[in-house]
């Protein structure tokens, strides 16, 4: 092969993603690059390895939601993959190890103080991050095979052609195949969006349509206005830190716990609320107690071969496996951990568990004999809706209760007493790894595919697994307090009249009006409103197409919003549904569903598994079998 010219990959997006697909390109050269050259050609205006979201440049008031010890960027045993195991250090071993002298890494001194305290159960900031992301970058490039080169490029990439990958900064790429590591598409303003933004301009008001927080400039809301923020999750943890902490205003901890906020008068005062009307759960801060359950028990290959048929509705066929298999880690996490709270062997309750559909009379007949407090028993729709059928005379009734609730959880979250919830967790975990497999398979009808599982249920993994750090919640309730955040209820609602925005909800008949409005959340994936151009660019030559579903009865197709990719191979398919022989594409908002590029370790992470795949069908292109 070394008669060939170079195999010239071009990677579009050098993020974590990015370094992933170069990591296992390195891991996997030795058995198929067949001694031609690679040269990689790394293509992102953001620094190779944080990329956008985790650049070091960016306020250190924001924090990861996950804990340093359930993020690595590294292969182990779990991995169910053809390429070989390349491990490495999780982020709180790799902080370890620079601590300790036995890693080389250049740890800018604004994180040095943090980086010399971390523990597994701290929040690390994204600044920290970035400084892992970074020496992981480094590493994988010193760790490459003589045979393959890497060449990075501070620019956009704005147009392909043919095999020709045209830069923002002027130059361009001739590459034998391009893949695309996306992370979440950014999207225009949808239809509603659009039409509120036109409100405004109208009438003189402020509309911020969703977008990534640490990238919106924020400075043209003013101190003491009033402000409506629809969305309630980690982009309004995000936004709310920003226009308070960020203005200059500082949280004191109090000698008998919590927190007290001291306004800086530059600060709005934020109305906030969304369909669950209360803020995702608190980050789980203990381990487990019992013995750990075999994950997934119910909800596993097996089971998706026995979802026959077609057009499966995922809340009648789907949901009540993945619901069980919540119960099941939920439960097992309870009699083993717990055996004095509970009336039954476990053998027994396994037993007849196993055997028991989710929620038939016999089901909660079992849980009832076996668990005899109520406050142990799973309540699954109380837990997706804590505020559903709950009315109030008054906001001020509503924000009471609400703090309770917040008190509540992270209370729960922080007692090991609860660690059934934990159970529930790493069961949660287990099923969310699951479905690309469900996709795969093409069983589930259009509608409940878009609207319920990529929809409601993602938005359900959200709000109970990935929720923020315990402080952000403490320092919501000093927000509430000192007066500067105030709670808009469930189902919150806002209309465009009278030259404002009005926020109304169903959990209290008071309406609150406002000047400017903040859609605190990510848009949701679309490939037909993709504001990135060169993603604009493919979809209208007919190279790229939005991912449809179709009903497996009716033929009717819906728009799933994501990048359409062969899962098997995460190939880019045209309009027509065509493979392209060299253009591949990998993230979250492809088809293959996957979930963020870094990962907890030793849980057979899919993105691990998808970036091999990849890296091992480029190099079958580099070097194809004689």
């Amino acid at each position: 092969m070394a008669d060939l010219p170079p195999f010239t990959l071009a990677v579009v997006g050098a993020g974590p993603r990015g370094v992933g697909v170069l990591e296992r390109l390195g891991a996997n050269a030795a058995e198929l690059l067949g001694g031609r050259r690679l040269e990689v050609h790394l293509i992102d205006p953001f620094p190779p390895g944080p990329g956008r979201v985790w650049r070091y440049d960016q306020s250190p008031l924001l924090r990861m939601n996950s804990m340093p010890e359930d993020v690595t960027m590294f292969t182990d045993e779990s991995v169910k993959m053809a390429g070989p195991v390349r491990p490495g250090p999780s982020l709180l071993e790799w902080a370890r190890k620079v601590r300790d002298g036995g890693l080389d890494a250049d740890v800018p001194s604004d994180v040095g103080a943090e980086l010399t305290a971390l523990d597994p159960f701290h929040f690390p900031t994204r600044r920290l991050q970035s400084a892992y992301l970074t020496w992981v970058y480094r590493k994988v490039v010193e760790d490459l095979p003589e045979e393959v080169d890497v060449f990075e490029h501070a620019a956009r990439a704005t147009g392909v052609d043919g095999h020709t990958v045209s830069l923002s900064d002027g130059s361009a790429i001739v590459a034998d195949a391009v893949v695309f590591t996306v992370g979440h598409l950014d999207a225009e303003p949808d239809e509603r969006e659009c039409e509120l933004a036109s409100f405004a301009a109208r009438h003189g008001l402020s509309y911020y349509p969703a977008g990534y927080t640490a990238d919106v400039d924020y400075a043209g809301v003013e101190p003491g206005e009033t402000v409506l923020v629809r969305g309630f999750g980690l982009a309004f943890v995000d936004l709310m830190l920003l226009l308070t902490e960020g203005r200059g205003g500082r949280f004191e901890d109090l000698p008998c716990g919590g927190l007290r906020y001291h306004p800086s008068g530059a600060e709005p005062v934020l109305h906030v609320g969304s369909r669950r009307g209360v803020p995702y759960h608190a980050k789980i801060g203990y381990r487990l107690r019992g013995k750990p359950a075999r994950l997934p028990r119910f909800f596993d290959a097996y089971a998706m071969d026995g979802l026959a048929g077609a057009a499966l509705d995922f809340r009648a066929d789907v949901w009540p496996l993945v619901a069980k298999e919540l119960a099941w880690g939920y439960y097992s996490e309870l009699f083993t951990g717990h055996p004095g709270r509970v009336r039954m062997d476990f053998a027994v309750f396994a037993d007849a568990f196993a055997d028991l559909a989710w929620d038939s009379p016999a089901m909660r007949e079992l849980v009832v004999r076996a668990v005899p407090a109520e406050a142990d028993r799973l309540d699954l729709d109380r837990l997706d809706r804590p505020m559903a059928d709950r009315t109030f005379g008054t906001a001020e009734e509503f924000g009471k209760e609400l703090r309770k609730y917040v008190e509540a959880d992270l209370a729960r979250r922080a007692d090991p007493e609860f660690s059934a919830d934990l159970g529930a967790f790493t069961a949660l975990l287990s099923v969310y790894s699951q479905l690309p497999v469900l996709v795969q398979k093409g069983r589930l009808g259009a509608a409940s595919q878009v609207s319920d599982m990529d929809g409601w249920f993602h938005g359900f993994f959200s709000y109970y697994a990935s929720g923020p750090p315990p402080r952000r919640l403490e320092e919501l309730l000093a927000l509430h307090e000192a007066g500067i955040v105030s709670f808009a209820g469930a189902e919150m609602r806002v209309t465009a009249e009278r030259g404002v925005f009005v926020a109304s909800s169903a959990s209290h008949p008071q309406t609150v009006e406002a000047r400017t409005l903040i859609e605190a959340r990510l848009p949701g994936p679309s490939v037909t409103r993709a504001a990135d151009g060169l993603l604009r660019q493919l979809r209208d030559a007919g190279e790229l197409a939005e991912e449809t579903v179709a009903d497996p009865v009716t033929g009717a197709l819906l728009p799933s919003g994501r990048i359409h990719t062969r899962v098997s191979d995460s190939r880019v398919l045209d309009g027509n549904g065509r493979p392209h022989p060299h253009r591949f594409a990998v993230g979250p908002h492809t088809s293959a569903r996957s979930t963020a590029a870094f990962t907890r370790p030793r849980t057979n992470a899919l993105p691990f598994r998808q970036n091999d795949a990849v890296a091992r069908e480029i190099l079958a292109l580099v070097s194809p079998p004689s």
